[in-house]
């Protein structure tokens, strides 16, 4: 009877044992649950709006961004600055339009990039209150140390805190005009990030770094190093270097995630957190190449539709005139000195006050006939949006230039260059790489030693300074100042200097190169030998006279006198030898 007992006993708690475990799987207090939180982002996107700019295009990105909100509700969608600016469709409004884009797609916070404060500080606040989503940024100050914008905001996904703060770039204050921001100040990143942690550890599960700061290691300071140098900054999203990083970036349990630029790449990370712990993050990109099969929002096509028809009341806008012809025609502009490509350059040094000025012939793609230049007219002049640089190169890097720029002469190539500020000779029958003579800077001919090691500030786009049209002798330089794009630049300049000076003047000069010839020591005074002589003797007979002789020989009586030194002319013996010279 007892062991029945005991086994009824055993069963029964084998049951409650069993209820009591699937009680327990159904109660798990939703602290203890892994939350998933989603974040799209972008970088450096200038103005890429349209697919047919390279990337996706911004009716593709929300094609994208919306499905993954239908997967994950708890989806952020960030964006890392230089957006605002860029090419002529966004350009045109001053912003405003890219503001109209990101406000339907559904961005929720932006940090400010250096050139989104291209059209002035004034305007990028007027920007800030168009926009539907947050501006960040903790570290852009006025002159009494007060934010200019939010530093941060706290936002509440399924019961998980995620405070976002934003950064810029402190080259800001010389990667754009310094009139765009006069009266501000840049704070140290890493200091102002310090007090972020400091300030949000408490209140948030998750914090995010959203940073217009770079990988760059020629800038200031470097996301890498903030991540080295600041405790609790979960995920960096970061924008300025262009870096593409396929999985992110791990540096002291932060994680730092880039997409590269123009919208090529869609960047993706993914966190868990669980207890109020984050527990898990990964970071992915998406790229448009192996995604072409994506379908454009119809909603934010229409919109980008409109914003084009929009546009051309003022694109056919007047910015200058010209009364001269300018000659932009592609063999012209790739293989010699144009008109067009002078007024170019001198616009580029003017607007950025270098000693040079360099354009590249392939970003000059039209010529313009005499008359009024619409706005439509300079974005078709210069279609790619570059933006100006100021770098630092030698007497001797500039001439290693200007052999890259003839080096395919006479065939046309987009790399050959036009000039402000320097004039020079090649030569087309030399070899390539040695062609360059008589170069000039400032009027000054550079071929001394201490002319060669001079540094030279040099306006050149963007483009060329990292290298393109084969200028690896600008890669790597350090950036010491920014300027806008080529179209605004060149309008600018047109409008208020016209055309002087944009001649074609010589700045460029093929011409065959004198050959120097090594001026030759002092030839010795040549040693004439003596000249052999064969002479003929002549014996003396009875009768025989000394004029009859010299007859005889074709010669004359004197010579044969001086010759044979005879005391007296007139007076021979007979068997007196005669020496007669040979002729």
């Amino acid at each position: 009877m007892k062991k029945r007992i005991l086994s009824v006993l055993l069963v029964l708690i084998l049951v409650l044992s069993n209820i009591s475990m699937v009680f327990a799987d159904n109660t798990t207090p939703i602290s203890a649950q892994s939350k998933k939180i989603t974040i799209v982002h972008t970088n450096d996107t200038h103005s890429r709006i349209l697919d047919s700019d390279g990337g996706f295009g911004f009716a593709k990105i929300a094609t994208i961004i919306k499905e993954t909100k239908a997967k994950n509700p708890n989806t952020l969608v960030l964006d890392a600055g230089d957006t605002l600016h860029g090419l002529p469709i966004v350009n045109i409004s001053e912003g405003a339009n890219a503001i109209k884009i990101l406000n339907a797609i559904g961005y929720d916070f932006m940090t400010l990039g250096n050139h989104d404060f291209n059209y002035g500080q004034e305007r990028l606040l007027e920007l800030k209150d168009m926009a539907k989503f947050s501006m960040l940024s903790a570290n852009v100050l006025d002159s009494n140390g007060k934010y200019v914008f939010k530093p941060y905001e706290i936002k509440e996904m399924d019961g998980v805190k995620v405070a976002i703060f934003g950064l810029t770039t402190p080259e800001t204050a010389y990667k754009t005009s310094p009139l765009n921001v006069k009266g501000l100040v840049f704070a140290d990143v890493i200091e102002t990030s310090k007090k972020m942690v400091e300030e949000l550890k408490d209140k948030a599960d998750v914090i995010i770094a959203l940073t217009h700061v770079g990988l760059d290691e020629s800038s200031v300071v470097t996301s890498k190093k903030i991540a080295e140098s600041v405790e609790g900054i979960d995920v960096i999203i970061d924008g300025h270097s262009h870096t593409v990083l396929e999985n992110g970036m791990l540096v002291n349990n932060t994680l730092i995630a880039q997409t590269g630029d123009y919208d090529k790449n869609l960047g993706f990370v993914e966190i868990e957190v669980t207890n109020g712990e984050v527990t898990k993050k990964e970071a992915k990109l998406m790229s448009v190449k192996d995604n072409s099969e994506v379908v454009a929002d119809e909603t934010i096509s229409n919109l980008i539709t409109a914003i084009g028809e929009e546009n051309k009341p003022l694109l056919s806008k007047v910015v200058a005139k010209t009364d001269i012809y300018l000659d932009g025609l592609r063999e012209n502009v790739r293989t010699k000195e144009t008109n067009l490509g002078n007024l170019s350059a001198d616009a580029v040094r003017n607007a950025s006050g270098a000693d040079i000025g360099f354009v590249n012939g392939g970003n000059i793609r039209i010529d313009i006939q005499p008359g009024d230049i619409t706005f439509g007219d300079v974005a078709k002049l210069f279609p790619f949006g570059n933006r100006i640089v100021v770098i630092e190169l030698t007497g001797e890097d500039v001439i290693k230039a200007l052999e890259n720029s003839v080096s395919g002469y006479p065939a046309a190539q987009g790399g050959f260059l036009h000039v402000s500020g320097l004039t020079f000779k090649f030569s087309k029958d030399r070899e390539v790489g040695s062609r360059v003579y008589e170069l000039k800077i400032g009027g000054e001919l550079i071929d001394t030693a201490e002319e060669l090691a001079k540094k030279y500030t040099v306006a050149v786009n963007d483009f060329l300074a990292v290298g393109g049209d084969g200028y690896e002798i600008m890669k790597g330089k350090t950036v010491v100042a920014e300027f806008g794009t080529y179209e605004e630049i060149f309008a600018a300049y047109l409008n208020s200097n016209g055309t002087k000076g944009c001649e074609v003047s010589g700045r460029i000069i093929e011409s065959p190169a004198p050959v120097s010839v090594p001026t030759p020591a002092p030839a010795p005074t040549p040693v004439v030998p003596e000249k052999e002589v064969k002479e003929e003797v002549y014996i003396v007979v009875n009768g025989d006279v000394l004029w009859r002789i010299a007859q005889k020989y074709n010669t004359t009586w004197q010579a044969l006198a001086e010759y044979n030194k005879l005391a007296n002319p007139h007076l021979i013996f007979p068997n007196q030898k005669i020496l007669i010279p040979a002729k």
